[in-house]
């Protein structure tokens, strides 16, 4: 099935595999309890690219799996993630995470070197983690898009406070 969220400059460059344009995959992680996110980038030097808000960031190298969900009409959608080597900072980070009720989202990104501008994926998936675990060796966890059997349908309220023009 096509993904239209990616740029026709990312399918070309998945379809034709140019030796000259490389395809980067990043990560950022965010919870309340860090001092700023986590950034990312599955290559052996960092990155410094521009997210969809126009700001510059700097991911740092890091080598980690990324298993993404299965298109099925059935079951939920779930993403294994394994960052491998993490440095203390991120084990810290992440293990302070853990013990607040407060979950972490995963973000991920996908950058081709000749256009650093943006993610060539639009909008970038974003995720919820859960069942985290973390050694120095290693942080695993799986992602999903949240909780979607609670969530409420339709998701807005119409009340006569909103539309008045609801009430005779």
């Amino acid at each position: 099935m096509p993904d239209s969220t990616l740029s026709q400059a990312l399918k070309e460059a998945y379809a034709a595999a140019p030796s000259d344009v490389i395809i980067y995959h990043t990560l950022e992680l965010n919870h309340p309890a860090f001092d700023q996110p986590i950034y990312v980038v599955n290559d052996y030097d960092d990155l410094l690219a521009y997210l969809e808000t126009a700001a510059p960031v700097t991911f740092l190298r890091f080598a980690f799996r990324l298993t993404k969900p299965e298109v099925s009409p059935v079951g939920v959608p779930q993403v294994t993630v394994e960052i491998d080597n993490v440095s203390r900072d991120i084990l810290a980070n992440v293990q302070l995470a853990m013990t607040s009720t407060d979950l972490i989202t995963m973000t991920y990104r996908q950058y081709i070197s000749t256009d650093l501008t943006g993610p060539q994926n639009d909008p970038p998936m974003t995720m919820v983690l859960s069942g985290i675990s973390a050694t120095v060796f290693k942080v695993s966890a799986t992602a999903s898009f949240g909780d979607l059997h609670n969530k409420r349908f339709p998701n807005e309220e119409y009340t006569a406070e909103r539309f008045p023009g609801l009430v005779a």
